[in-house]
């Protein structure tokens, strides 16, 4: 896929992350996201950090948090949400909007996801629609399902995915999982407390895992 195509997806995205987090009151920064532990302001940190982690600060974050990488990423986004009030985060995030600098060993598409998947992180437990663009989204979708990284090849075998939104499908397998893009990419990337807004006779298995 195109760099500069995914680039500007990605770009446009975190613009549009940055006006959610203007809209917020002193009190939202403070309410729990998606992500477990981490409150709004965790996560707006988080995606300030992207364009700005080094391969030697990596290793020392991960030596730190004892090769727990989940802890790691955790113990770094507290750390600068103490360290800059929640104007700070918004403007570091539209500074680097259009950066192409990504953390060692990202994907192309890696940023593009963080900020799909964290827009919803925040705007769902504040019960604010975040409406979530469907290229760019089937993209991310597509993305994670192969990467690695995110686990979902194991945790999505055998079943399929099937957009209840936008004519698009994928996967192999007898358990189906129906719903929209949006809530299938959040469940492609580990999320399950979406689980009641899908259909389909994998929904049960995926809440059992």
């Amino acid at each position: 896929m195109d760099n500069d195509k995914i680039l500007a997806w990605t770009k446009a995205e975190r613009l549009s992350f940055a006006d959610l987090l203007e809209d917020l009151d002193e009190h939202e920064w403070r309410v729990d996201s998606l992500c477990s532990g981490w409150t709004v302001r965790d996560v707006a940190a988080h995606l300030t950090m992207s364009t700005r982690d080094t391969l030697p600060g990596m290793i020392k974050g991960i030596v730190r948090a004892r090769g727990d990488w989940n802890r790691m990423m955790a113990d770094q986004a507290r750390k600068r949400a103490a360290e800059f009030e929640p104007a700070d985060l918004i403007a570091q995030i539209r500074e680097t909007a259009g950066s192409a600098k990504r953390a060692p060993f990202a994907a192309a598409l890696d940023p593009l996801v963080d900020a799909l998947v964290h827009g919803q992180d925040i705007a769902r437990p504040l019960g604010r629609a975040r409406e979530m663009p469907p290229e760019p989204t089937i993209a991310a979708i597509e993305h994670v399902r192969a990467s690695a990284f995110y686990g979902a090849r194991k945790r999505l075998k055998g079943i399929t995915l099937v957009a209840t939104d936008l004519d698009w499908s994928a996967g192999e397998g007898p358990d189906e999982i129906r719903g929209t893009t949006a809530d299938l990419l959040l469940l492609a990337s580990g999320r399950t407390t979406g689980l009641s807004s899908l259909s389909g006779p994998g929904t049960e298995r995926m809440a059992l895992s």
